[in-house]
């Protein structure tokens, strides 16, 4: 039988009422959000589970965002359920440092934290993301790299969409010869800031000054980069990558790839949405993927995990 990892999606995927059923039904995802909320001297119940409009705004969404996704998994850990690697998009690599080990569930909270705080305050004005459907990525760097101004590509979602970041104008420009080029659709992003380029370098080199603070463990359950798409081994290249990230082109499809090429075969996407269960559609079809964001899909999902338990042991 192949492997089990862990996915866990990133910011945008967020929702009112995200974990609140987790929040009453098991007393160690109460504990774990709370925690964050001690943590970041916010009011996460608040935030995550009444209507606002913090909900939305990177230095808040970071945090609640990193709340929910680590009190499922401290549910599933409860439970016995571990994978054989982890990864996640973008802030979702927050919930697979906490899967590996290598960083403490207090640690994530407060680096998190800042991070949203850095990133908000680093959003120059005059930012943008878009969205670029049914186009080759070679195509789509190449249309950057031409373009006058900042822009490049963001995310390597899935085949068909990449997602580009830069200044306004210059993802304006990179759009309308997107579409001339033969981009099947175009699609503005509702976010704050034109995120993992270098215009947020800043928000980087500050992150970089809290991680100084970090004590990292060792990596006990290997986790993929979403700078290198490569597993990361050794504990030592931790922090660096976590900074880079912040301004670096997230190559999810890359990452999935390379959980698959090392023996992944069923993947559980823990959080808000069921957004990286549509990309893992796109990039291979052959894998089963599951989905956790209400408790009636833990009791669900658990039963399957703990019949490929049984099944592994018999083989």
């Amino acid at each position: 039988m192949g492997k089990l990892a862990f996915i866990f999606p990133g910011q945008g995927a967020q929702y009112i009422g995200m974990g609140k059923d987790f929040y009453k039904e098991f007393p160690i995802c109460r504990q774990t959000i709370e925690k964050a909320a001690e943590i970041s001297k916010l009011d996460l119940e608040k935030i995550c589970f009444e209507e606002n409009e913090k909900i939305s705004i990177t230095e808040y969404t970071q945090i609640a965002m990193t709340a929910v996704e680590a009190a499922i998994f401290k549910a599933l850990e409860e439970k016995g359920f571990y994978p054989d690697m982890t990864a996640g998009l973008s802030l979702g690599e927050y919930g697979a440092l906490l899967v590996s080990g290598a960083m403490s569930l207090e640690d994530i909270f407060y680096t998190v934290r800042k991070r949203g705080i850095y990133m908000q305050e680093a959003v120059p004005t005059g930012g943008a993301m878009a969205a670029v459907l049914g186009m080759e990525a070679e195509l789509i760097e190449n249309i950057c790299k031409e373009t006058q101004g900042t822009v490049r590509v963001a995310n390597y979602n899935c085949p068909g969409q990449i997602v580009i970041t830069g200044e306004e104008t210059a993802v304006a420009k990179a759009s309308e010869k997107l579409k001339e080029a033969g981009a099947k659709r175009i699609l503005p992003l509702q976010v704050s800031g034109p995120f993992h380029c270098e215009m947020l370098e800043g928000a980087g080199a500050k992150l970089s000054k809290v991680l100084e603070e970090i004590s990292l463990g060792e990596i006990k359950i290997p986790y993929v980069s979403n700078v290198t798409a490569q597993i990361v081994r050794e504990k030592e290249e931790i922090k660096e990558l976590l900074v880079k990230q912040v301004s670096s082109p997230v190559r999810w499809q890359q990452c999935v790839e390379t959980m698959i090429e090392k023996g992944a075969d069923t993947f559980v996407e823990i959080g808000p949405g069921r957004t990286l269960s549509g990309f893992m559609r796109k990039i291979n079809r052959n894998v089963t993927v599951m989905n956790i964001q209400t408790v009636e899909d833990f009791w669900k999902v658990t039963e399957k995990l703990e019949e490929r338990r049984v099944s592994n042991v018999g083989e």
